[in-house]
């Protein structure tokens, strides 16, 4: 009978480290969504930036041609 306690304390200490390593999994799962959860979100505002600053320069190049064609010319 006593081995077969032994083989019962062994099986009790596996299940406990199985357990742990599951439970960092668990944490580890949580941690990575919620960072990809932030970059999706930084990554989504620097998309809006990046569109504003592109619509910024296109009217700021607008501007510029305008104001070039209303040079006299061989003024350049």
């Amino acid at each position: 009978m006593q081995a077969f306690y032994n083989y019962s304390a062994d099986m009790e200490s596996d299940l406990k480290a199985l357990e742990d390593k599951v439970g960092e999994l668990v944490q580890l799962y949580h941690a990575v969504r919620s960072e990809n959860l932030q970059l999706r979100q930084e990554l989504a505002q620097s998309r809006d930036e990046s569109r504003l600053l592109k619509d910024q320069m296109s009217k700021a190049g607008s501007r510029i041609e305008a104001l070039l064609s209303q040079l006299p010319e061989g003024s350049l």
